[in-house]
């Protein structure tokens, strides 16, 4: 309850009552998108000088490796599942969705966690930004078999037509390209860096910027996404039992994953934390964008619905704190 009664939390909630009861609150979409930017800058800064003060060890380079490994398990899990009762480009696009992250959960996992004096490392911002874009390659590669697929079957019906891949065929090369280059991406990883680089004296000058303001911002972009989540649980009124259920219980096993993951690789209690919500959080902004381009044989109103509808409010209201109790009350 106390973590419910936080102050960012209820402007959440506040946002998704108001746009649930079709108020006309609304926040300018260059104001969404100035504060999406400060809240990763503010993020990659604190990030930048908590690296800066530990230094680049053993235990950060397992946390990166544990973050890799599950952007890379749960897009493929997640397309081996949804295949069955789902056409393979929307498998393969809500796979990738789950499989990727979501940066405001992160955010706002690590205020709950510094509310609650508890200690996570800067590199987590760098686990983060090394999620993002594997879902995205896998999805582009599951697509293109589908198409090949789909293709050997029409040419098959016509033996004497030659085959024909059908759809868009995706060079992962400028998709990786796009990916690295993406603006709030490199804002995120250059604020870490710029963080490392100016160390203490760096944390001093930018104290009122990046710790002072963070929870005011915070506050504002979340009642803006209640506003944001509340628009797509509409998208979601024709969708299947079982996609709402995926909804639901995928990102509860996939924290899971990252739980037993922490606890084979001895991360601490703060860090397991972060782990287990970027595995359960899915991209509503960056994923989905690529996928209008990668995937336009696909729904984005199931990709982009299941994840803001559905999964994004339950890991702000409540998987935050049960995430976090469970990792400190297994890992400490």
């Amino acid at each position: 309850m106390q973590s419910f009664l936080d102050p960012a939390i209820l402007f959440f909630v506040f946002g998704l009552l108001a746009g649930l009861v079709k108020s006309n609150l609304e926040i300018p979409p260059p104001i969404s998108r100035f504060l999406s930017l400060y809240l990763l800058m503010a993020l990659g800064l604190k990030g930048g000088f908590a690296l800066a003060e530990s230094g680049f060890n053993s235990s950060v380079a397992t946390s990166l490796a544990c973050a890799v490994l599950l952007a890379i398990l749960i897009p493929v899990i997640g397309y081996q599942v949804l295949r069955r009762f789902l056409s393979g480009f929307d498998a393969a696009a809500i796979a990738a969705t789950y499989g990727s992250v979501s940066a405001v959960t992160f955010i706002t996992t690590t205020q709950f966690l510094e509310s609650h004096q508890i200690a996570y490392g800067g590199h987590m911002a760098a686990a983060m930004a090394l999620m993002e874009s594997p879902a995205i390659v896998i999805a582009v590669l599951l697509a293109n078999r589908v198409r090949h697929s789909l293709s050997a079957q029409s040419s098959s019906l016509v033996p004497d037509q030659p085959p024909r891949i059908t759809g868009s065929q995706v060079s992962l090369g400028k998709l990786l390209h796009e990916s690295v280059t993406d603006g709030a991406q490199m804002l995120l990883m250059g604020a870490l860096v710029i963080g490392m680089l100016t160390g203490e004296s760096g944390k001093a000058v930018m104290h009122v910027f990046s710790v002072d303001l963070f929870k005011g911002m915070l506050a504002f972009f979340l009642l803006d996404m209640g506003l944001l989540a509340a628009r797509n649980i509409g998208a979601l009124k024709n969708s299947s039992i079982g996609l709402l259920i995926y909804a639901v219980v995928a990102p509860v096993l996939h924290a899971g994953v990252a739980l037993l993951l922490s606890i084979l690789c001895g991360l601490h209690p703060g860090d397991a934390s972060l782990l287990m919500l970027l595995a359960a959080s899915a991209s509503y902004i960056a994923v989905p964008a690529a996928l209008r381009i990668a995937i336009p044989e696909a729904n984005p109103s199931l990709y982009i619905g299941l994840s803001l509808g559905v999964t994004f409010p339950l890991n702000i209201l409540v998987g935050i704190p049960l995430y976090s109790h469970i990792a400190q009350r297994v890992l400490t």
